[in-house]
């Protein structure tokens, strides 16, 4: 077993139920499902069509708010970002482009342009996607190489508090979620790679690259 984001073997044990076996790093901190626990590609995909977000949803803009505006209180004007893990409807790029940003949209399912991850942005967002990825290093990786010097990425995603919180923690009930981030994972991403980091609210971080 080696864990997928830091990419060491020292992982261990953090809970199990009827479905999943799930490991923690011990050095990133990482929780993450055993690789023979995940849904095949054809299994995402069926599920991840279910999902119905669209730019005149009120309530969905209200929840990506709590992304957007810290991040726009950050951001030059007229910005370069990428949306990454858009999903089948781009709505967050639509609503940055609102304050007059430039914003592409990357997705492996749906919008599937890889030509877009050759190109350096000033911001990259990543708003209940980090979740699902079965190798976080290695986009990881990528997106450290997408970002300008002092290229901001901004990250939604539920943070893992302790294991009796887990057990009973709906957010890993979801067959897509794979990979889960506590504080202290993304505040080792940040004193590894050279990187600020804040935490606007419970399921935000964004990170600044400073070279």
């Amino acid at each position: 077993m080696i864990c997928p984001l830091c990419c060491t073997h020292e992982v261990s044990p953090y809970w199990q139920d009827k479905r999943r076996h799930y490991w923690q790093c011990q050095r990133c901190e990482l929780v993450f499902v055993a690789p023979e626990d995940r849904l095949t590609a054809e299994e995402e995909k069926r599920l991840y069509d279910l999902h119905v977000n669209h730019p005149g949803d009120e309530g969905y803009l209200r929840f990506l708010s709590r992304l957007v505006s810290p991040l726009q209180a950050r951001l030059g004007d007229q910005s370069h970002g990428l949306d990454f893990g858009c999903g089948p409807c781009p709505v967050l790029a639509m609503e940055l482009e609102t304050h007059g940003h430039k914003v592409a949209y990357f997705d492996p399912f749906y919008f599937p342009d890889h030509r877009l991850l050759e190109t350096q942005y000033d911001f990259i967002t990543c708003t209940e996607a980090i979740e699902h990825f079965f190798a976080p290093g290695r986009v990881w990786q990528q997106w450290l190489a997408m970002l300008r010097p002092m290229g901001l990425l901004a990250i939604m995603t539920k943070r893992v508090i302790s294991l009796e919180r887990f057990q009973s923690w709906h957010y890993k009930n979801d067959p897509t979620h794979v990979c889960f981030f506590s504080e202290n994972t993304f505040t080792w991403l940040a004193q590894s790679y050279d990187l600020t980091v804040s935490f606007p609210s419970a399921d935000v971080v964004i990170f600044q690259k400073l070279a």
